[in-house]
């Protein structure tokens, strides 16, 4: 499929279907992608957006005159990055507003503070490896409970809105890190397996793959989801992350500077694809399916692979099962 014609609106569940593809790449920055794109009216949400990935993706989608609303723990971080896109002319408003995706009365709070339709809600919010199992007070481990509980809840809890605006997107960002971790139902929160910190970041970026094939559901209201993986970019996703773990890395010398390697992105690059899904006419109608380096991915049943979709990520039946749980947990929290 190429970028001549908007492509059409066949979920990543369909077998044979072709891979949409667009005349970016990895070195494409987020402001790029939707050049020439007007989001005046248009209304947005993204979670984590003070910093990082989620800074420059409200930059792109605000420069494009979108109204948004920086979605994060500690409003006050937003400050600067609102002072900032208010001197950019054509900039639609920015907002902060408090939302604690680990808590879910933060959750319900915003959702029930939230009034008129919601074109764009962006999940890219999360946590990553954190060192040792912490529990939420549900009892939920905190990577999956930031990462794609707390996502959830939004999502599910701002639906109405989404479904107003008529023809709505939610964007999930998710990690390469899921390629060898499927979601585990018989233990989801590490209760009886022992602890991994990158196995259960894993398993959370699987999650919110699924999330977004289980949203096909709600297609008849004019809502798709896509999911992405932004590459490697330093920003406070690694802050968990001890200085051996980020020397193995090769991002860390010895007297502790960090310094990217060659293939890392830049956070405007990383957010590129956030962008394209929730804003370019390229993706109208598309759902359920998971881009890479501003290109739909293959899906790939490799031992160790380096790239594209895991198929237990894109697995209907998981998706939906997945939803099932989450939507139960949630409702016996």
């Amino acid at each position: 499929m190429t970028t001549n014609t908007p492509a059409s609106p066949t979920p990543r569940n369909t077998p044979g279907h072709p891979l949409l593809t667009t005349p970016f790449t990895a070195r494409t920055d987020a402001r790029e992608v939707i050049e020439g794109v007007d989001l005046a009216g248009r209304r947005a949400v993204v979670t984590g957006g003070a910093s990082g990935l989620g800074a420059e993706t409200v930059r792109a989608l605000a420069e494009a005159g979108a109204e948004v609303t920086v979605a994060t723990r500690r409003p006050e971080t937003g400050a600067r990055l609102l002072r900032e896109l208010a001197t950019v002319d054509g900039a639609g408003p920015v907002h902060t507003a408090p939302l604690d995706l680990s808590d879910l009365t933060s959750v319900d709070a915003f959702v029930r503070d939230w009034r008129g339709p919601l074109d764009i809600l962006v999940a890219n919010a999360g946590i990553m490896a954190l060192p040792e199992r912490t529990l939420t007070p549900q009892g939920w481990e905190t990577q999956l409970a930031t990462n794609h509980l707390g996502h959830f809840a939004l999502a599910t809890g701002l639906h109405p809105h989404l479904r107003e605006a008529g023809s709505a997107r939610i964007v999930v960002v998710s990690s390469g890190a899921h390629l060898n971790a499927p979601f585990d139902f018989d233990d989801p929160h590490f209760e009886r397996r022992p602890y991994d910190p990158w196995a259960a970041y894993g398993q959370s970026k699987s999650a919110g793959v699924l999330l977004t094939v289980g949203a096909r559901r709600w297609a008849a209201d004019g809502i798709t989801a896509n999911a992405l993986n932004p590459g490697y970019v330093l920003t406070n996703l690694q802050r968990h992350l001890d200085d051996d773990t980020m020397r193995a890395f090769g991002v860390m010398d010895d007297e502790g500077n960090v310094t990217p390697l060659p293939y890392y992105k830049t956070p405007a690059q990383g957010a590129a694809t956030s962008v394209l899904l929730a804003a370019s006419p390229l993706l109208e109608g598309v759902t359920g399916r998971y881009f890479e380096d501003n290109q739909e991915a293959p899906t790939v049943t490799d031992e160790n692979p380096t790239g594209g979709v895991a198929a237990h990520a894109v697995d209907p039946e998981a998706a939906d099962r997945l939803w099932e749980y989450a939507a139960r947990t949630l409702r016996t929290a």
